[in-house]
C-alpha cells in the first residue's frame, strides 16, 4: 500500500549499528548500574520523541520477529529496525492507518493486533460481548430456579375457620 509519490525510508546503517552497539553495552553481562540506567533513559526519551502517527501504528501491530509480542516491546534487532522505519514514514507524512496497512501488506494480517471493525473481523467485536450478555442471562435464569418460589405464609383465619378447627381436633383427640 506504499503511495506511488513516496519512496519508502530506509534505515541508516550507523542508526542500526548504533542501535545494536547501545544494547550491548547496556543489557550485557556485568553492565554497571549507571549504564542501565542511562540506557533506560535513552530508551524512554526515544520513545517520547517518535511521531504520534508512528506510536499509534506501533501499538495496532504484533511484532513479526518476536512471537506473542507487540512491536512496541518487541527486543529484537529487526523489530527496532521495523520501529524505526515506521517512524521515518510517520516523519515523511505517512499517517497511521497507512503505516498499519503497508506493515500488514509486507508481514501478513496475523501481525495486526485488533481485528478490522468491518467484514468477518467485525465478528471478532461483536461475539464475544452476545455471548457474555446471554451468559449473564443464563446465569440469572438459574439462579432464579434455584431460589424457588417463595413461601407465601397462609392467609389469617377467620374467628369462624378458628373454631371449626378447634372442634375438628377435638374431635380428632376423642377418636384416639
Amino acid at each position: 500500500m506504499e503511495p506511488s509519490n513516496r519512496r519508502w525510508p530506509t534505515v541508516p546503517r550507523w542508526a542500526v549499528a548504533g542501535t545494536v552497539a547501545a544494547g550491548a553495552v547496556a543489557c550485557g553481562p556485568g553492565a554497571p548500574a549507571e549504564r542501565s540506567e542511562l540506557a533506560a533513559r535513552d530508551a524512554s526519551a526515544a520513545a517520547v520523541a517518535l511521531h504520534p502517527d508512528a506510536l499509534e501504528a506501533i501499538g495496532r501491530l504484533r511484532s513479526p520477529f518476536c512471537p506473542g509480542l507487540m512491536l512496541e516491546v518487541c527486543p529484537s534487532f529487526e523489530a527496532v529496525a521495523l520501529r524505526d522505519s515506521i517512524q521515518g514514514a510517520a516523519e515523511a507524512g505517512w499517517d497511521a492507518d497507512s503505516l498499519v496497512e503497508w506493515m500488514i501488506a509486507r508481514h501478513g494480517e496475523e501481525y495486526r493486533a485488533l481485528p478490522p471493525a468491518r467484514g468477518t473481523g467485525l465478528l471478532a467485536w461483536a461475539i464475544p460481548p452476545t455471548v457474555l450478555l446471554l451468559g449473564a442471562g443464563v446465569v440469572v435464569l438459574v439462579l432464579r430456579r434455584l431460589r424457588g418460589e417463595p413461601e407465601v405464609p397462609p392467609p389469617a383465619l377467620s374467628e369462624v375457620e378458628t373454631e371449626r378447627l378447634a372442634a375438628a381436633l377435638a374431635e380428632l383427640e376423642r377418636t384416639e
